[in-house]
């Protein structure tokens, strides 16, 4: 029996209707906000979900469109894709921060204390947002990146197991499947939506703060680079524990598998590497150096197994190395700060190799968890 892909009427944190694609579900123009509705969404798994195996999702699985001979039981819910003001020019940094809060608040769902705390945080700093307004120069705008992905037909699956949007589970497919999957990690650079601009000027203190608004965490390395690579290898593989950092760097580098998140071989010209430094950005400033990223997702080729998008390319990102197993953030534990993604990588100049696995030096540990840059956001995991 054939199924109709239909759309359910659903309401975000602001009352504003939108619909999500699932498969034999009703739709009424006058149905408002409900608990039925709620509970469909918190209770549809996606397709991957349904058949979990020991294989993580092809890198063009996080597209999956609904098909008429979907079985009824397997109902698919999409994230949402209309990022709210998306042609909104912020003329200051205030104007750029309250903006920002509003897509999360809408496509996040989130709270009026979360809102509280993430403005708190936004407050505390002089230059946290996504780039100095009056010299950032952007090279695609926002609704430029909804129009070049509905064009690709880009269509996330939410995930059931998160119990958060825009979230995938992370694990190691040798030994786990989607269900047994102990952690999640956002699809998108921090603010987490896609076509939204990454927060930057951002410290990993701030980061962690943030993430934790949100009911999420920063990641540990490990994380980040198995949703990366397609494969969340055990902790107590990936860290040479008990040793200076630099002899824990280089063990790890020597012993590596090198991929990166769209496969094996590099092609960095299908990710955000296209921007370029302000003319005078000599030295990182917040005068001279304007934040010119890319929207999150803009590059849907670029993106992992998993369907993590942007671990190349755009933005560097905070995480912790944890140097003792006390140090695990999934233990509640913190490491010290290690970067990756691409900082510095455009396509005029690239300062490494940039695969998934690769750790860098003790790049500004003396500034511990405090250090910030206009080319430098974050994205957060979450314990399942």
């Amino acid at each position: 029996m054939s199924v109709r892909s239909i759309f359910v009427r659903r309401f975000d944190a602001r009352g504003f209707a939108f619909c999500a694609l699932v498969l034999g579900a009703a739709c009424t123009d006058d149905e408002g906000p409900s608990k039925a509705t709620a509970a469909t969404a918190s209770t549809a798994t996606s397709a991957s979900s349904a058949a979990a195996t020991s294989t993580p999702p092809a890198a063009s699985s996080s597209a999956v469109v609904a098909s008429a001979s979907a079985a009824p039981s397997a109902a698919v819910v999409y994230e949402l894709t209309d990022l709210p003001e998306p042609d909104l020019v912020e003329k200051t940094l205030d104007e750029q921060r309250a903006s920002m809060v509003r897509r999360m608040r809408a496509m996040h769902g989130l709270d009026d204390a979360q809102v509280a705390s993430i403005e708190e945080i936004l407050k505390s700093t002089k230059w946290m947002g996504q780039g100095n307004p009056d010299v950032v120069d952007h090279p695609m705008t926002r609704k430029e990146c909804i129009e070049r992905r509905r064009a690709a037909d880009v269509k996330d699956v939410r995930s059931a197991r998160c119990g958060a949007p825009f979230m995938v589970p992370a694990f190691d497919p040798a030994t786990e499947t989607e269900e047994t999957a102990k952690v999640c990690v956002d699809r998108y650079e921090f603010p987490g939506m896609p076509c939204d601009y990454p927060l930057t000027w951002v410290t990993a203190k701030q980061a962690q703060g943030l993430c934790r608004a949100m009911g999420k965490r920063l990641c540990d390395a490990h994380e980040w680079e198995g949703a990366c690579a397609g494969a969340v290898l055990p902790a107590d593989k990936e860290y040479a524990v008990g040793r200076p950092r630099q002899t824990m760097q280089g063990l790890h580098n020597q012993n590596r598998a090198i991929r990166w998140a769209y496969g094996a071989t590099k092609d960095h010209s299908i990710c955000a590497t296209g921007s370029k430094k302000s003319p005078k950005c000599t030295a990182p400033s917040w005068k001279g150096c304007g934040s010119n990223t890319y929207p999150s997702g803009a590059f849907p080729e670029c993106k992992s197994p998993f369907g993590v998008y942007d671990l190349h390319g755009n933005v560097a990102e905070h995480m912790w190395l944890p140097r003792e197993e006390r140090e695990l953030s999934s233990r509640g534990g913190k490491g010290v700060p290690e970067m990756k993604g691409s900082w510095f990588i455009w396509t005029q100049h690239e300062a490494h190799i940039d695969d998934c696995r690769w750790r860098a030096p003790s790049w500004h540990e003396n500034e511990g968890d405090n250090h910030r840059s206009y080319h430098l956001g974050f994205r957060c995991c979450k314990d399942i």
